[in-house]
């Protein structure tokens, strides 16, 4: 049956091989791998710590949510193209012997050697997803391609993966992240991905729906409200209860210049929503 626990293994499994757990998983589940009341505990120790003089880094240690010190991590290593998966070896030795290979139906096209837009068309039918699926997000080809190629298991890898960095890295779910900086980053690169495909991704939107009891409305401030104007359509109770209600706090107790932000986001939000539509009934339409 839907037991909870087995739920949440399953998922932690389907993030890295999804491919192998062909059944449909609840969006929502239970967190059994990590406390989910860290953040919150970790925030009010830091208070009470700073008024006390103390530093916050070792309650924050004790109670497990802080990242070690030694942990560094090269951002930019997430979103570069990788060399070729499995496939590198066998095509450097082909190639020596038969220069025209590349245009074999038959040869995966090595996609750190896709470079333009008419190396896209010619290949298209024979090019392999990195196995960094973060490398999409910087890349305009393999969007485009992503554009073309509506294969559930390339949306399930970038939701999981994506999820996961945002989960892990999130600078105000954890304690003394030094990070912002690569974290504002990071989610300018989801945003410019969005514009581009003209879509919001659904991890995106669990991490805000998750994340934005706990933020103060300051970090990360201008890249957070984009990409509120991108959440998916969705139930209206849905809508207020995860998004309205939470903004609202923090509307009615912030500047006007916040306020002005967070009106600005809703009318982009609902741009989009209005073009999403509009493409939607368009093509019913026609057929």
């Amino acid at each position: 049956g839907a037991q909870s626990h087995l739920q949440a293994l399953l998922s932690l499994y389907k993030l890295f091989c999804p491919e192998q757990v062909t059944i449909t998983l609840p969006g929502k589940t239970k967190t059994f791998f990590k406390n989910s009341e860290g953040p919150w505990k970790a925030a009010i120790t830091a208070v009470r710590q700073r008024n006390q003089g103390i530093s916050p880094l070792s309650q924050a240690m004790f109670l497990g949510t802080s990242q070690p010190q030694s942990r560094k991590r090269k951002w930019n290593a997430q979103l570069v193209i990788p060399a070729s998966s499995t496939n590198t070896n066998n095509l450097e030795g082909v190639r020596g012997k038969n220069p025209v290979c590349l245009y074999n139906t038959n040869v995966p096209f090595p996609v750190e050697q896709l470079k333009t837009f008419p190396q896209l068309l010619k290949n298209i039918h024979r090019l392999e997803f990195p196995s960094q699926m973060g490398s999409v997000l910087t890349n305009p080809l393999l969007l485009h391609y992503m554009n073309c190629v509506k294969d559930e298991s390339i949306y399930l890898r970038l939701y999981y993966w994506m999820g996961q960095m945002l989960q892990e890295e999130c600078t105000w779910c954890v304690v003394d992240n030094p990070n912002e900086e690569e974290f504002k980053s990071f989610l300018e690169s989801i945003y410019k991905a969005e514009c581009f495909l003209q879509e919001g991704f659904s991890a995106c939107e669990e991490f805000l729906y998750k994340t934005l009891p706990l933020w103060d409305g300051f970090c990360c401030h201008s890249e957070v409200l984009r990409l509120v104007s991108w959440i998916p359509l969705s139930s209206l109770s849905d809508i207020k209860s995860y998004l309205y209600d939470t903004l609202a706090q923090l509307f009615f107790t912030s500047s006007i210049y916040f306020k002005c932000s967070v009106l600005e986001s809703l009318k982009q939000l609902l741009q989009n929503w209005l073009n999403c539509n509009a493409i939607q009934v368009d093509f019913e339409f026609s057929s």
